[in-house]
C-alpha cells in the first residue's frame, strides 16, 4: 500500500492518537505505511544484496522504534523524523559491521592516501602532513593514525575508548576539510 492510498483511506492523525491509547492496530498501520521508506532508504545504498537484506532489516527496526518514540502532538513530519533516525540506524550498520560505508564518488581519492604510498620525503605527502596539522587535533590525530600510520579504525577507536562510529565521523569531517584545501569536488 503506498502512503498516498494510506492518506486517502485513513487519518493519519487520528491513527497517531489511536496509537498514543496502546491501540496496535493503528500502530500496525502506520508501520506498513512508512515500510517503503525503508525499502527506498536501503535501495540508496551501493552494497551487496545479502548486506542490502540486513540494511532492511535494521530499518525496520528503526521504523518501528521511530513510530514508537514519535510526538505527532509537537507538529513535525513523520517521514522527516524517521528518514534521520532509519538512514542513521543503516549507517552505523554498515560501520559496526566495518563493512566501508557507501561514500560518495568524490571521497574515493582519498582511499589513495593509505600507508603504502607514505613516505617522509615525498613533497606531496609533506603537504598533506601540513595540511594536517591545521586541522582540530583530534581529527590530525585520526586522519595521521589511518593513512600515516596505516591503523584500522576498529584499533584507534579502542586505543582512544570511543566508539568506531565516532571515529568515522570523525573521518569524515577531517576528509572534507582536506578536501577543501585541495578544492577536491
Amino acid at each position: 500500500m503506498s502512503l498516498s492510498a494510506f492518506e486517502n483511506d485513513f487519518n493519519e492523525e487520528e491513527l497517531w492518537q489511536r496509537m498514543k491509547v496502546g491501540d496496535d492496530e493503528a500502530r500496525e498501520a502506520l508501520i506498513v505505511a512508512y515500510r517503503p521508506l525503508v525499502f527506498w532508504l536501503a535501495g540508496r545504498f551501493n552494497v551487496l544484496s545479502s548486506v542490502k537484506q540486513d540494511l532492511i532489516q535494521e530499518g525496520m527496526l528503526a521504523l518501528i522504534n521511530s513510530v514508537d518514540r514519535f510526538e505527532y502532538e509537537r507538529g513535525l513530519k513523520f517521514s522527516t523524523f524517521a528518514w534521520h533516525r532509519i538512514r542513521g540506524q543503516m549507517i552505523n550498520m554498515l560501520e559496526r559491521s566495518e563493512q566501508k560505508a557507501p561514500v560518495p564518488v568524490s571521497d574515493e581519492i582519498i582511499e589513495h592516501w593509505t600507508a603504502p604510498i607514505y613516505d617522509e620525503d615525498s613533497e606531496t605527502w609533506m603537504c598533506v602532513e601540513e595540511s594536517i596539522k591545521k586541522l582540530p587535533k583530534r581529527e590530525g590525530e585520526i586522519i595521521s593514525a589511518i593513512f600515516k600510520n596505516g591503523k584500522e579504525p576498529k584499533e584507534i577507536a579502542e586505543e582512544l575508548g570511543l566508539d568506531i562510529s565516532h571515529i568515522y565521523r570523525i573521518r569524515r569531517n577531517a576528509v572534507a576539510r582536506l578536501k577543501e584545501v585541495y578544492a577536491i569536488k
